[in-house]
Protein backbone atom coordinates (compact mmCIF):
# COMPACT_ATOMS: atom_id res chain seq x y z
CA UNK A 1 0.00 0.00 0.00
CA UNK A 2 0.96 3.67 -0.85
CA UNK A 3 2.42 5.80 2.22
CA UNK A 4 -0.10 8.03 3.29
CA UNK A 5 1.22 11.18 2.18
CA UNK A 6 0.81 9.30 -1.66
CA UNK A 7 -2.85 8.09 -0.53
CA UNK A 8 -3.71 11.73 -0.14
CA UNK A 9 -1.16 12.87 -3.39
CA UNK A 10 0.11 15.72 -0.33
CA UNK A 11 4.27 16.65 -0.35
CA UNK A 12 5.50 14.63 2.48
CA UNK A 13 6.22 17.34 4.74
CA UNK A 14 5.04 18.34 8.35
CA UNK A 15 2.92 21.27 6.72
CA UNK A 16 -0.30 20.11 5.45
CA UNK A 17 -3.19 22.22 4.45
CA UNK A 18 -5.71 20.71 6.30
CA UNK A 19 -8.83 21.49 3.99
CA UNK A 20 -6.83 19.90 1.21
CA UNK A 21 -6.42 16.52 3.09
CA UNK A 22 -9.87 16.73 4.02
CA UNK A 23 -10.94 17.13 0.58
CA UNK A 24 -8.51 14.52 -0.29
CA UNK A 25 -9.63 12.25 2.50
CA UNK A 26 -13.53 12.41 1.13
CA UNK A 27 -12.53 11.73 -2.51
CA UNK A 28 -10.48 8.53 -1.54
CA UNK A 29 -13.72 7.23 1.15
CA UNK A 30 -15.58 8.25 -1.97
CA UNK A 31 -13.86 5.54 -4.01
CA UNK A 32 -13.21 2.74 -1.33
CA UNK A 33 -16.14 2.93 1.05
CA UNK A 34 -17.54 -0.40 1.81
CA UNK A 35 -21.39 0.49 0.60
CA UNK A 36 -19.95 0.69 -2.88
CA UNK A 37 -19.18 -2.67 -3.12
CA UNK A 38 -22.70 -4.46 -1.47
CA UNK A 39 -23.16 -6.27 -5.19
CA UNK A 40 -19.30 -6.93 -4.94
CA UNK A 41 -17.43 -10.39 -4.42
CA UNK A 42 -16.17 -11.04 -0.68
CA UNK A 43 -12.44 -10.40 -2.39
CA UNK A 44 -13.69 -7.04 -3.59
CA UNK A 45 -15.40 -6.69 -0.40
CA UNK A 46 -12.30 -7.25 1.88
CA UNK A 47 -10.13 -5.08 -0.64
CA UNK A 48 -12.35 -1.95 -0.41
CA UNK A 49 -12.75 -2.56 3.58
CA UNK A 50 -8.64 -2.64 3.52
CA UNK A 51 -8.63 0.07 1.49
CA UNK A 52 -10.77 2.25 3.93
CA UNK A 53 -9.36 1.26 6.94
CA UNK A 54 -5.79 2.05 5.61
CA UNK A 55 -7.52 5.78 4.39
CA UNK A 56 -9.01 6.15 8.17
CA UNK A 57 -5.88 5.26 9.17
CA UNK A 58 -3.40 7.40 7.19
CA UNK A 59 -6.22 10.18 7.51
CA UNK A 60 -5.91 10.01 11.57
CA UNK A 61 -2.40 10.10 11.07
CA UNK A 62 -1.40 12.70 9.10
CA UNK A 63 -4.00 15.51 10.64
CA UNK A 64 -2.47 15.31 14.37
CA UNK A 65 1.08 16.99 13.69
CA UNK A 66 2.59 15.08 16.39
CA UNK A 67 1.45 11.69 14.80
CA UNK A 68 2.31 13.18 11.29
CA UNK A 69 5.84 14.40 12.58
CA UNK A 70 6.26 10.59 14.17
CA UNK A 71 5.06 9.15 10.73
CA UNK A 72 7.75 11.26 8.69
CA UNK A 73 10.31 9.94 11.05
CA UNK A 74 9.17 6.35 10.39
CA UNK A 75 9.02 6.67 6.37
CA UNK A 76 13.10 7.47 7.26
CA UNK A 77 13.51 4.89 9.28
CA UNK A 78 14.11 6.77 12.48
CA UNK A 79 13.78 5.04 15.81
CA UNK A 80 12.29 7.93 18.37
CA UNK A 81 13.01 5.52 20.80
CA UNK A 82 10.40 6.73 23.15
CA UNK A 83 10.22 3.71 25.28
CA UNK A 84 13.91 2.96 25.87
CA UNK A 85 15.53 6.75 25.66
CA UNK A 86 14.53 9.09 28.11
CA UNK A 87 17.15 11.60 28.23
CA UNK A 88 16.04 15.43 27.90
CA UNK A 89 18.12 18.68 28.51
CA UNK A 90 18.68 20.08 31.73
CA UNK A 91 16.62 22.86 31.49
CA UNK A 92 13.81 21.13 30.21
CA UNK A 93 14.00 18.50 33.00
CA UNK A 94 14.09 21.49 35.32
CA UNK A 95 10.76 23.37 33.29
CA UNK A 96 9.23 19.55 33.85
CA UNK A 97 9.87 20.34 37.48
CA UNK A 98 8.38 23.15 37.88
CA UNK A 99 5.65 22.70 36.26
CA UNK A 100 5.00 19.40 38.47
CA UNK A 101 5.24 21.92 41.64
CA UNK A 102 2.74 24.18 39.93
CA UNK A 103 -0.19 21.44 39.38
CA UNK A 104 0.55 19.40 42.67
CA UNK A 105 0.11 22.81 44.59
CA UNK A 106 -3.08 23.69 42.49
CA UNK A 107 -4.28 20.25 43.14
CA UNK A 108 -4.26 19.90 46.36
CA UNK A 109 -5.49 23.47 46.85
CA UNK A 110 -8.19 22.84 44.29
CA UNK A 111 -7.32 25.84 42.54
CA UNK A 112 -8.86 26.12 38.92
CA UNK A 113 -7.44 28.95 37.32
CA UNK A 114 -4.01 27.81 38.57
CA UNK A 115 -4.64 24.41 36.32
CA UNK A 116 -6.16 26.28 33.73
CA UNK A 117 -3.33 28.52 34.31
CA UNK A 118 -0.72 25.91 33.93
CA UNK A 119 -2.83 24.27 31.17
CA UNK A 120 -2.49 27.41 28.77
CA UNK A 121 1.12 27.29 29.42
CA UNK A 122 1.38 24.05 28.42
CA UNK A 123 -0.27 24.33 25.18
CA UNK A 124 2.03 27.09 24.62
CA UNK A 125 5.38 25.69 25.03
CA UNK A 126 3.16 22.01 23.04
CA UNK A 127 2.76 24.49 20.18
CA UNK A 128 6.10 26.18 20.07
CA UNK A 129 7.93 22.20 20.06
CA UNK A 130 5.64 21.38 17.35
CA UNK A 131 7.05 24.05 15.68
CA UNK A 132 11.03 22.92 16.54
CA UNK A 133 9.94 19.54 15.20
CA UNK A 134 8.75 21.33 11.82
CA UNK A 135 11.48 22.79 11.09
CA UNK A 136 14.06 20.00 12.56
CA UNK A 137 11.90 17.83 10.11
CA UNK A 138 12.18 20.36 7.19
CA UNK A 139 15.85 20.25 7.95
CA UNK A 140 16.25 16.94 7.97
CA UNK A 141 17.63 16.98 11.24
CA UNK A 142 16.04 13.60 12.45
CA UNK A 143 17.75 13.82 15.68
CA UNK A 144 16.64 17.23 16.86
CA UNK A 145 13.30 16.52 15.74
CA UNK A 146 13.21 13.19 17.94
CA UNK A 147 14.08 14.96 20.64
CA UNK A 148 11.23 17.55 20.15
CA UNK A 149 8.99 14.94 19.64
CA UNK A 150 9.28 13.33 22.40
CA UNK A 151 9.36 16.86 24.66
CA UNK A 152 5.79 16.67 22.96
CA UNK A 153 4.52 13.62 23.98
CA UNK A 154 5.62 14.40 27.64
CA UNK A 155 3.38 17.79 27.19
CA UNK A 156 0.44 15.93 25.19
CA UNK A 157 0.68 13.38 28.50
CA UNK A 158 0.57 16.10 30.89
CA UNK A 159 -1.85 18.16 29.15
CA UNK A 160 -3.78 14.93 29.40
CA UNK A 161 -3.44 14.81 33.10
CA UNK A 162 -4.73 18.15 33.63
CA UNK A 163 -8.26 17.78 31.80
CA UNK A 164 -8.27 14.26 33.44
CA UNK A 165 -8.44 15.89 36.62
CA UNK A 166 -10.41 19.22 35.94
CA UNK A 167 -13.19 16.47 34.73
Amino acid sequence: MQNHFELFQLPQQFAVDSAQLDRAYREVQNTVHPDKFVQASEAEKRVAMQWATHANEAYQTLKKPLKRATYLCQLQGVDLQTESNTSMPAAFLMQQMEWRETFEDARHANDISALLALENELHDALKSELQQVGSALDAQDYKAATLHIRTCMFLEKFIADIAALEE
